[in-house]
């Protein structure tokens, strides 16, 4: 996963009862795995890990999806076959994460002049 200021690419995929998000090394990747299916997926995702949404789109908090969850919608649980249908039918998105927010240091207290 990218930090700091880096660049932050995934597929969202709606389904009929979840939403869902992979997340990918690069965009270019992708277009070049929908045209030559012999790419192999660990060299288009970024980590074999599919989310869900609850339906709250894909700017939220995620969970894990489950082995269940990835039946009802996919007609299987094999992960990889899921990833491929996500990879097929989603839509790419990539954004400009800012700099990491909140505190830097929390061990250190409050620096003041004594």
């Amino acid at each position: 996963m990218p930090r700091g200021n880096a660049g932050q690419s995934k597929v969202h995929y709606q389904g009929k009862e979840e939403d869902f998000v992979i997340y990918i090394d690069d965009i270019k990747a992708v277009q070049e795995w929908k045209n030559d299916r012999s790419i192999p997926l660990a060299q288009v995702v970024s980590g074999f890990k599919i989310f869900v949404t609850h339906k709250h789109g894909a700017q939220n908090a995620y969970d894990g999806a489950s082995k269940a969850t990835l039946e009802n919608e996919f007609g299987t649980s094999n992960e990889d076959e899921c990833m491929t249908q996500i990879l097929e039918k989603g839509d790419v998105q990539a954004t400009e994460t800012g700099e990491r927010q909140g505190p830097k240091n929390d061990t250190m207290g409050a620096r003041q002049a004594h």
